[in-house]
């Protein structure tokens, strides 16, 4: 066997190795995303959970990466829909009513997401939460690491038409990277595999 015929078919393996790797850690599309485009999309309060620094700031990354893919003709950020809900206590229930059935039995009820749908006046929803928001080290490595979770749902029925759930690492040795530019790499990366 020559040089060539060996190195050629090695070359291949290698490169296909290497685009498998772009993708994000678990996307799932719902069989109905096929023929779901939602014009308006809103962004939902991410859930930091512990992680109070990433509060709202989380949420400006969501809205303004979705808003550059020019996908959506409207996309209605977490600070709009927070004033809506803070001069509108119909819809502040009807949110913690769907949020809490989301959340204590994973069921989106679908009287209530098209009801917040309505009344926020958009076709589909982003729900993210935080899992991770930190510096934290690895073996000798010092990393910049921020995880999160996304779910779109269609307003209408409230079927869940995409989830999905990735990671953003940056090893420094000195200076550490902004966790804010760590999730944005990562709402890039993650937004790119949701239907539209």
């Amino acid at each position: 066997m020559t040089r060539k015929t060996f190195l050629l078919p090695v070359t291949m393996l290698l490169l296909l190795a290497l685009a498998g790797c772009g993708g994000i850690r678990y996307s799932e599309v719902s069989p109905e995303a096929k023929e779901f485009h939602p014009k308006r999309i809103g962004v939902f309060p991410v859930d930091v959970g512990t992680y109070e620094e990433a509060r709202g700031v989380i949420d400006q990354i969501i809205a303004g990466v979705l808003i550059d893919t020019k996908w959506f003709t409207d996309v209605v950020s977490a600070d709009a829909i927070n004033r809506q809900m803070q001069s509108s206590a119909e819809l502040r229930k009807v949110y913690m009513d769907y949020i809490s059935k989301l959340r204590a039995v994973n069921y989106s009820d679908p009287d209530l997401s098209r009801k917040l749908g309505e009344m926020i006046k958009v076709d589909a929803f982003l729900l993210a939460n935080i899992d991770y928001w930190n510096y934290t080290k690895e073996n000798d490595d010092k990393l910049a690491k921020v995880i999160m979770g996304v779910k779109m749902i269609d307003a209408v029925s409230g079927r869940i038409m995409w989830t999905a759930g990735h990671h953003e690492v940056e090893t420094y040795i000195m200076m550490k990277p902004a966790l804010p530019d760590v999730a944005k790499s990562l709402v890039k990366r993650t937004v790119r595999e949701m239907p539209h």
